[in-house]
């Protein structure tokens, strides 16, 4: 070998410690050839410690007959494979503590699995191409949290904190595909605050939305956790009472209408309210989602028009 060919054969040695992405070439028998400076620094061991070491003894947690499986590919196929972070977070367990990462406690890798051949074309060798993903992985999970929190809260009403209008009528459709199905007990509820327009006019508007925040928490408390209650918008609240046969319907009905009316609200002054309900069982009469919802709103009506604080039923 000239001295060209040395100081070549130098500078690619030093590029392959220096670089940062780990390098791990190993033999037929999967004993560790070259293990490079990425490797030294974060599993902790040199080149020296591993040369001619059994890959899995050094790493016993390593995913084994996954990580053979994509070797033999390799040796058998010369074929190269890959893996990414979403698939397998990690293969070679090393800790990751870069304050960027927020709460990663492990490097996150991609790899590549490349086949190496002699100078016969066989392939004698495999290279594993570990490449640290961690600080793409924050941030897509970041993104993920972040886009997850916003479709939660486009589905929440700002105000009371129940379920908005978007995803009550998801729900409302989700149930009558389910009762047109298998013919479920289930009643429609529809709730509305007698003579709220006077609370605004007298109180305020910043009271009139604490009687409706105070108004959301006692339906709330009020129902089972298989029931959903929403704003509807405005001063109207709608309810759907899963497993609910028109007698139990009425009788819930009835008792959340005479807890409002017990209800004593300090906004700051003490102050009362009245609800009016309307009641709709569902019927296999019914052609939609929004039928059942027009039944239960037309029976709200029925109950202002004789008189409110009262329940009426389709």
């Amino acid at each position: 070998m000239n001295e060209h060919e040395i100081e070549h054969l130098h500078r690619l040695t030093q590029l392959l410690q220096g670089i940062e992405v780990g390098l791990v070439v190993i033999n037929r028998d999967y004993q560790v050839q070259l293990w490079n400076g990425f490797m030294e620094n974060h599993s902790g061991l040199s080149a020296k410690q591993v040369r001619d070491q059994s890959l899995f003894d050094l790493f016993p947690d390593l995913p084994k007959e996954w990580l053979i499986s994509k070797l033999e590919a390799a040796f058998l196929l010369n074929s190269r494979s890959f893996t990414v972070w979403e698939q397998r977070p990690f293969v070679f367990p090393f800790r990751y503590s870069r304050p960027i990462t927020g709460g990663n406690q492990m490097m996150c890798q991609n790899m590549t699995v490349q086949p190496l051949q002699d100078l016969r074309g066989e392939v004698s060798h495999a290279a594993l191409i570990l490449y640290d993903v961690s600080v793409q992985a924050a941030d897509r999970r970041q993104l993920t949290d972040a886009n997850e929190k916003l479709e939660r809260l486009s589905q929440i009403d700002p105000l009371t904190g129940l379920a908005n209008r978007r995803q009550w009528e998801q729900a409302l459709e989700q149930e009558f595909q389910r009762c047109r199905r298998y013919q479920p007990p289930s009643c429609l509820l529809v709730v509305d605050v007698d003579h709220f327009k006077q609370v605004n006019d007298q109180h305020g508007h910043a009271v009139g939305d604490q009687v409706l925040n105070e108004l959301g928490n006692l339906l709330a408390r009020s129902l089972r956790k298989t029931d959903l209650v929403a704003r509807y918008g405005g001063e109207e609240f709608v309810i759907l009472l899963t497993e609910t046969r028109p007698e139990q319907g009425r009788i819930l009905a009835d008792r959340l209408r005479e807890a409002v009316e017990e209800m004593v609200m300090k906004v700051p002054q003490s102050l009362n309210i009245t609800v009016s309900l309307g009641l709709c069982p569902y019927q296999h009469s019914l052609a939609s989602a929004q039928a059942w919802f027009e039944e239960a709103d037309r029976a709200l009506y029925q109950a202002k028009q004789n008189g409110r604080n009262r329940v009426e039923v389709a």
